[in-house]
């Protein structure tokens, strides 16, 4: 069975950091490109980040450019998004995915797609 399970979220203050884990199982990760994404009530989900599984170049929305850093540990089998100086519009459901359709224009393309359950984080004081 291949799944992807995340883990990390919780409640953070504004301006605090959380590290956000998404581990694979049934299938190695490092062979596939790897995309977070976050849905906020009452809005779109969105993608976040990716990176890719040819030279692991990465990718960020502008609105969290400078603050996120999306990293892998293959020994693992896990992906990671570091989330620094967290705001409150950051506070959503954050999905892992590694997806078949492209991310930015260019990160994803997997040949299967698999999605995590997805994990909350919620930034307020």
């Amino acid at each position: 069975q291949l799944r992807l399970v995340e883990s990390g979220g919780g409640l953070v203050q504004p301006g605090g950091s959380l590290r956000l884990s998404c581990e694979a199982s049934g299938f190695r990760l490092d062979m596939w490109s790897v995309a977070w994404f976050r849905q906020a009530p009452g809005k779109e989900r969105e993608a976040v980040s990716c990176i890719s599984n040819t030279d692991d170049s990465t990718a960020y929305a502008a609105s969290v450019k400078g603050r996120f850093t999306i990293s892998r540990d293959n020994a693992k089998n896990t992906v990671f998004l570091q989330m620094n100086s967290l705001k409150a519009e950051d506070t959503a459901v954050y999905y892992c995915a590694a997806p078949t359709a492209l991310v930015f224009g260019w990160c994803g393309g997997n040949a299967l797609d698999r999605w995590g359950q997805g994990t909350v984080v919620t930034v307020s004081s």
